[in-house]
């Protein structure tokens, strides 16, 4: 996957992990980690508690083993390479930040158009 592909999506988990430990848990950590991916760093500020982190290291590193060229997204690739436990709260994290980053977005149109 491309350079810019490769940020948006560790851009996302980013959101999507801290939207769901801000709300669940507490605790939280700012926490730097640096990606590379392609020859290239990539600094990544987190703020989560100790078992977001864990969760989503394990997402980044398979981010960063991802061997499709145009990545597909996860619940519909051909080869899953979640373990099946760590799919299903990854599943849940992202269903529950989902539905909220969306509905904050709609809002911010609708209080941004008055």
């Amino acid at each position: 996957m491309t350079n810019e592909k490769y940020i948006h999506e560790f851009q996302t988990l980013k959101n999507f992990f801290e939207k769901y430990c801000n709300d669940k848990h507490k605790n939280q950590k700012k926490i730097t980690k640096t990606l590379r991916y392609n020859e290239i760093n990539h600094k990544l500020e987190l703020l989560l508690c100790d078992d977001c982190y864990e969760l989503i290291d394990y997402s980044l590193d398979r981010l960063n083993e991802c061997p499709h060229e145009i990545k597909p997204r996860c619940r519909t690739c051909p080869k899953p390479c979640y373990e099946p436990v760590i799919w299903k709260k990854v599943a849940k994290l992202m269903r529950y930040s989902g539905i909220r980053l969306g509905l904050t977005k709609i809002k911010n149109r609708i209080l941004g158009a008055k």
